[in-house]
């Protein structure tokens, strides 16, 4: 299989799920604008289209010629979709945003005099965190319970309510990916500078592992999931 410029992202990506890191370097949306074909990306954002698409089918190739497990998310049920987005996604990032949290408070405080950035990191973050708790815990209580109820009983009426529950979730998603870019933005693609203590370094680390994941559950759910209703 070769990659083109009317591949969207998402798609490779579920072909391809290393092609992500490819997409994160050249700030290519797969996730909540995965949507689109490439060669509109190519054009948002000035890239040379040959270059990218070189480097996709090197890498694809190289990594194809590997075993992998790879899992085909569109044949499995909605509720094991569900079961894997909560247990790999949802319980983690309940425990992992108040104490990446304490870590960024605590950057700010000492560090804020001399990396004035580090407020506003401060501000967006904390902004995240109350938008990725709230966006949680409404799918955790109202949507999944009725995409799993649709599983059993489907009906028209069903999936209307799930339409409903689920009004705004994208757009939270659109939000909660802008917040992430931002905050990479204000990091410097999360590089700590070089004075930077082991906290601040810490701090930073972990804050990329969040955009990681966060941006692979938006995937799973915007591309996959929701895509199956």
């Amino acid at each position: 299989m070769k990659f083109t410029t009317e591949h969207t992202p998402a798609n490779i990506v579920k072909v391809y799920p290393k092609s992500s890191d490819i997409f994160k370097k050249y700030r290519i949306d797969f996730c909540c604008g995965g949507n689109q074909p490439l060669k509109e990306s190519f054009v948002e954002k000035d890239l040379d289209e040959s270059i990218v698409i070189e480097e996709l089918n090197t890498s694809y190739e190289q990594w194809n010629q590997e075993d992998h497990n790879i899992v085909d998310w569109d044949a499995k049920s909605l509720s094991e979709l569900i079961d894997h987005i909560r247990h790999t996604y949802h319980a983690p990032l309940m425990e992992e945003l108040p104490a990446l949290g304490q870590f960024v408070t605590k950057v700010y405080s000492r560090h804020g005099g001399t990396h004035p950035e580090l407020k506003e990191l401060y501000q967006i973050y904390n902004d995240f965190k109350v938008e990725m708790e709230e966006h949680t815990i409404k799918e955790e209580n109202e949507v999944f319970p009725l995409i799993k109820e649709y599983e059993v009983n489907p009906s028209v009426e069903l999936l209307e309510r799930i339409r409903i529950a689920n009004g705004g979730l994208e757009d939270d998603h659109n939000e909660v990916g802008n917040m992430l870019k931002e905050m990479r933005r204000i990091t410097g693609d999360f590089i700590p500078p070089v004075d930077a203590c082991g906290s601040y370094r810490i701090t930073y680390a972990r804050l990329a592992e969040l955009e990681e994941d966060t941006f692979q559950h938006i995937h799973l759910e915007n591309n996959i999931l929701f895509a199956k209703l």
